[in-house]
């Protein structure tokens, strides 16, 4: 059961389906937003911070497909399809899309969640954003997250591994506003027994390295009241 309530978005055009593992994954301690065709997913996907899509393929306007092309365009948050489709094909198709696992229909609920906390252990651990390469305003920064090399207007920028972390947090999920305790969890990890403010002291470090104006930053902006976010473009 997951120890904070995690954003869960369920598509799918049954409403049946909708309202029973809405109740379900609710009960295990995720909030849960629905959807019942692709493009009101996707505008729950752009408004907000999700940690788990569950995706019907079979919608009635926008395909799954669809939704999770243009999902992985802009974010690596975890999929996992669920469809009626069973054949080998179906599943390895779903795969290439960026899916993160697939569950063929009728499926149990209990093995639902099984699988989504499978997903969500083994991709909160990975950091790797969407593309290993990143540039972010017309190439002011560029981040090579194969090598961790850094570079601002061209100059090399040397970040503390907890720095490069955090930033690779804050790179891999776009527009998504962490708390401090959320980037504690997923750049310093659970057993890091310092102060939540501490990641205050790392945020004003990095944007000392990166920002033109650190006091006026373009990159790694305060969401008052909440945490923090990306805002590289």
């Amino acid at each position: 059961m997951p120890t904070k309530s995690k954003n869960l978005l369920a598509v799918d055009d049954e409403p049946k389906i909708l309202e029973v593992v809405a109740s379900f994954m609710e009960c295990r301690g995720f909030h849960v937003f629905t959807a019942e065709n692709g493009r009101r997913a996707l505008e729950i996907f752009e408004t907000e911070n999700l940690a788990l899509v569950l995706l019907d393929l079979m919608l009635p306007d926008v395909s799954g497909e669809d939704v999770c092309r243009a999902i992985r365009k802009k974010s690596r948050v975890p999929v996992i399809m669920l469809t009626a489709k069973a054949e080998e094909k179906d599943l390895l198709e779903g795969l290439a899309l960026g899916a993160d696992d697939y569950l063929t229909k009728p499926f149990s609920l209990k093995e639902l969640h099984a699988r989504a906390e499978a997903v969500l252990r083994r991709t909160e651990s990975d950091l790797i954003p969407l593309t290993v390469r990143n540039s972010f305003h017309g190439g002011d920064l560029t981040v090579d997250f194969a090598t961790n090399v850094l570079r601002k207007k061209g100059r090399t920028v040397t970040l503390t591994p907890s720095e490069l972390k955090i930033l690779s947090a804050l790179i891999k999920y776009p527009g998504k506003v962490f708390t401090r305790e959320e980037l504690i969890a997923l750049a310093l990890g659970d057993e890091f027994e310092g102060y939540d403010r501490a990641i205050d002291s790392h945020i004003k470090n990095i944007r000392q390295k990166i920002e033109d104006d650190p006091r006026n930053p373009a990159y790694i902006l305060t969401v008052h009241g909440l945490g923090y976010k990306f805002g590289g473009e």
